[in-house]
């Protein structure tokens, strides 16, 4: 009796045993797709985020080191960054690039992107001062390659561009160049060499773009849809609270889900089930735009950016073999997780992919990351609003010096600011705008630009600040030039016909601290569609709506005149100096393009409302066109490709503005007074 206990305990053992080993040896059971067998190499994939709703049937796990290595890419052999580009061409002016002339007539999508190199700050057209040289491969979609061009030097410190996921027969021939590629296969891709891009449709807008279409971030209680990308450029959608099976066919029982039209936008789905296979990598980028989160079926492509994006925060990489746990993990994802995806699909899209322009200036900014090394771009403003192309090095590499970032640091901006007086040809001494904002408890400095033809007073206020007086070059882009004169952060802008009590200034700061991202103001103006003329236009009449406000007093942060600066084409800059007007147009554009966010108005007194210049008046819709200098903003359109100012009526008082109490309670009393 006890021998046949002792045996039936010693196969108890050894199942309990074989069963360990041969789950250990399993480990397909993961939704997400292990990493890379690399272990120095940067991970590109997004894992599941929500291990909570994953803990029954998967188990994370590093990979065992024995694994065998990755066959290396065809061209290149032992190619990486150290090795195969030569950082020391570089170290002069930074990363300059010059295109070769195409060998062959190139297609529309090839002239897009010469023309966005052309456009992007790092473009010279000097050979001998730079030092990457960009190719554009003739490749066509059937494979075919065009020969080298010239000063080709084995590749070295060239960048070839290829638009189609499958390389041409000659690949082997690059030698040392980098490649950067549309849905390059993860075996053959040399990560922190090799560049992954988009695959882009033939009609990708060059610059601008159609925004995001997210219209509902989280799904309404179980109603939550799938949508599974199929052959013919259709999506099939269904409901993940269904026991159907979108992917397998081997399913209880058929809802009878819809199918879209190929022309039809994506469907307002949640997750969006794209298969491996890389003629599937073009439907990503569809996903991106509807806010749909990415869920990738074991995709054998590498991830375009994935070595500045975190995919992690916006898609999702599952395991095909396992439709039944992968459908039950995405209906008990939390709704906030689903949220937070859903947002960075918007915020990835139009930061980086939304226009052929931003595609090529984000591969161009990760080239100048790696020749900057320590001091790139930190993983905070690649995958945070506004993002790396709007987070300009030259400014700064610390998150907490931008204006965007202080609420995830936790930090508030300081708590003082410079005065930046313009002083125009027709502009009077700025005396008593002196003396109102020198008497303000966060003055730091004043700094006058003096841009006028007038001798310079020989008396000026003594003021308890710093008081510096610039000589101006005589045009109106000067005043958001980044003058190393300025010390804090907050610039109050000012021009020198411009009439502020002291409160007015106190307060107007205050509210600029708790946006520092803003600008903040006291005049408006406000943009609407012209139907008559099919175009945009601008007026200056009191309104409770409003979109912009006027830079002759406004508090922004000190960044804006970098991005105004270095960022901005010179054809907009040149179209405000021939059109003092339409300064203030192009910088309520530039903080509206980067924050997507409208400006913030605070009261002042009726009587400063005179000293504002007016906007120009619309015509009516019989007279002649306007002239181009009094069109400047559907000029500024054109250029940034889309209409950036958005909308508002917001107004931000103090606390008993105007309430019928005692003026010994108000902490801004002056602000009441005619």
């Amino acid at each position: 009796m006890q021998f046949w206990r002792r045996r039936s305990l010693w196969l108890a053992l050894s199942a309990s045993s074989l069963l360990l080993t041969l789950l250990g040896f399993f480990p397909f059971l993961r939704l997400a797709v292990s990493p890379r067998p690399q272990p120095a190499a940067p991970q590109g994939w997004p894992r599941w985020l929500d291990t909570a709703s994953l803990r029954s049937f998967s188990q994370p796990e590093e990979p065992p080191e024995d694994v065998p290595q990755p066959p290396q890419a065809p061209h290149g052999t032992s190619c990486s960054w150290g090795i195969c580009f030569d950082t020391s061409r570089c170290r002069g002016d930074g990363l300059k690039v010059f295109a070769h002339a195409a060998a062959q007539p190139t297609s529309e999508m090839h002239r897009r992107i010469l023309a966005s190199l052309e456009g992007s700050r790092y473009h010279t057209r000097n050979l001998t001062e730079a030092c990457l040289l960009f190719v554009l491969s003739p490749e066509d979609p059937d494979g075919q390659c065009g020969p080298a061009p010239q000063h080709w030097n084995g590749g070295r410190n060239h960048l070839v561009i290829r638009l189609h996921p499958d390389p041409c027969p000659q690949a082997s021939q690059l030698g040392q160049a980098m490649v950067a590629q549309a849905s390059p296969r993860v075996d053959t891709f040399r990560p922190g060499f090799d560049v992954a891009l988009p695959l882009l449709p033939e009609a990708h807008p060059f610059r601008g773009g159609a925004p995001g279409q997210l219209q509902q971030h989280s799904p309404h209680p179980r109603a939550a849809l799938l949508a599974l990308a199929e052959e013919g450029g259709r999506w099939r959608t269904a409901g993940t609270y269904s026991s159907t099976c979108p992917w397998d066919g081997h399913c209880e029982q058929d809802l009878g889900p819809k199918q879209t039209r190929p022309e039809e936008k994506l469907p307002n789905a949640t997750f969006c089930l794209i298969p491996g296979q890389r003629a599937e990598a073009s439907r990503f980028l569809q996903a991106l735009q509807a806010g749909c989160i990415p869920v990738l079926l074991s995709p054998h492509w590498e991830l375009p950016f994935s070595e500045v994006i975190d995919w992690t925060k916006a898609a999702i990489v599952a395991d095909k073999r396992l439709p039944l746990q992968v459908l039950a993990a995405l209906q008990e994802m939390a709704p906030a997780r689903v949220l937070a995806l859903r947002q960075q699909t918007q915020f990835l899209w139009a930061a980086y992919f939304s226009s052929v322009e931003k595609v090529i200036h984000t591969t161009l900014e990760i080239i100048q990351d790696r020749i900057l090394g320590a001091s790139a771009h930190p993983s905070l403003l690649w995958n945070s609003p506004p993002g790396a192309l709007l987070a300009l090095s030259i400014f700064s590499r610390s998150p907490q010096d931008f204006p965007f970032y202080h609420l995830q640091q936790g930090s508030r901006p300081e708590g003082r600011f410079s005065a930046l007086i313009w002083v125009g040809t027709s502009s009077q001494h700025p005396l008593k705008l002196i003396q109102a904002v020198a008497g303000s408890q966060h003055c730091a400095q004043i700094l006058v630009l003096w841009s006028s033809e007038k001798p310079l007073p020989l008396k000026w206020p003594e003021t308890t600040v710093p008081l510096t007086v610039m000589d101006g070059h005589r045009k109106v882009s000067d005043r958001f030039f980044p003058y190393s004169a300025i010390s804090t952060d907050a610039i109050l802008s000012l021009d020198a016909h411009s009439s502020l009590s002291t409160s007015e200034v106190d307060f107007a700061f205050v509210v600029w601290q708790s946006f520092p991202e803003r600008m903040v103001g006291f005049l408006t103006w406000n943009h609407f569609w012209d139907e008559t003329r099919s175009g945009w236009g601008y007026t200056a009449e009191m309104a409770n709506e409003f979109s912009m406000v006027l830079t002759a007093a406004a508090f922004y942060h000190r960044y804006y005149h970098t991005l105004f600066t270095h960022s901005l084409p010179k054809a907009l800059r040149t179209l405000a100096d021939e059109a003092p007007a339409c300064v203030d147009v192009l910088m309520n554009f530039l903080v509206a393009a980067a924050t997507k966010l409208p400006p913030i108005k605070v009261p002042f007194s009726k009587q400063h409302r005179g000293a504002a210049p007016l906007a120009p008046r619309i015509p009516a819709s019989g007279s002649q066109p306007q002239p181009p200098h009094q069109d400047c903003i559907n000029r500024m359109v054109a250029e940034f490709g889309h209409m950036p100012l958005v909308p508002s009526r917001l107004r931000l008082d103090p606390v008993l503005f105007k309430d019928p109490v005692s003026v010994q309670r108000k902490k801004y009393r002056r602000l009441e007074k005619p």
